[in-house]
């Protein structure tokens, strides 16, 4: 196919009859029960998922470039169907060191047609959060998205710090951004700030102890148990001990499904 012939919308068109045709209807149904959301799955395997969009991604920038690549993706990132979200992730995931202000925008705008933590945690973890570690500054943006009625906004203010955090950076933005939401009573978000929370006590152990201490008494007892999980048995006890005592409803712990973990 000529690249003249080509536009953004007819490859993305069959990228959609490809995941249509390839997945598994049985997985599909299969991986309904790691969601509280209703979701449309075509029942594909990350890691064929990733193979099949490293085809396509060599193919579109030999014959297309970056910025098509691009367009190509932010089509593929809309409507429901959970596979097509995560490979226009897969599609650009490799680049997201090469990406400029125009991408980062276009990226904070897939936020809003977000549908479930899979797609969520797809395009934060792997694109806004390469691309916030990669310039430091781009890290203000999550204060406003803290303060988001959307609860996919807030998960995203602790998601997009992760692969600062794993290279000891971002710890003032990570305490103040905690204490913004330790109040927080969505699991999908306790969740997130618990994932941020453990990276940066596995990551930066000598700083983050102390202030998991400092909350202890008031953090949710998610948050908290989360961000321990990777300590010591008996540092974690120590820290864990006074969150013990304090009277949480339950929360429902949604396991990642193996086909989506990367």
């Amino acid at each position: 196919m000529r690249t003249r012939k080509i536009n953004p919308r007819s490859i993305a068109d069959r990228i959609r009859r490809v995941l249509k045709n390839g997945g598994s209807g049985r997985h599909g149904k299969e991986v309904q029960r790691f969601f509280q959301e209703e979701i449309q799955s075509r029942g594909w395997y990350t890691a064929e998922l990733r193979r099949v969009a490293g085809d396509f991604r060599r193919y579109i920038l030999r014959e297309a470039g970056q910025d098509f690549l691009v367009k190509v993706a932010d089509d593929l990132f809309s409507g429901d169907v959970l596979e097509h979200k995560v490979f226009a992730v897969c599609l650009l995931e490799t680049l997201a060191d090469e990406f400029g202000d125009a991408e980062f925008e276009l990226f904070q705008k897939w936020l809003a047609r977000i549908s479930s933590w899979a797609d969520h945690d797809a395009v934060v973890h792997y694109l806004i959060a390469s691309m916030i570690r990669a310039r430091p500054a781009r890290a203000r943006v999550v204060f406003r998205w803290a303060k988001s009625p959307d609860r996919w906004h807030r998960r995203a203010s602790c998601v997009a710090l992760i692969q600062g955090t794993r290279k000891k950076m971002f710890f003032p933005e990570i305490t103040r951004l905690s204490r913004v939401l330790l109040l927080e009573e969505d699991e999908i978000v306790q969740k997130g700030l618990g994932w941020l929370l453990r990276e940066t006590t596995k990551f930066n152990t000598r700083r983050a102890v102390p202030y998991l201490m400092k909350i202890r008494k008031v953090a949710p007892r998610l948050v908290l148990r989360t961000a321990c999980e990777t300590l010591p048995p008996a540092v974690r006890q120590t820290v864990l001990e006074t969150n013990q005592s304090k009277i949480r409803r339950p929360a429902r712990v949604l396991s990642y499904p193996k086909s989506l973990k990367r």
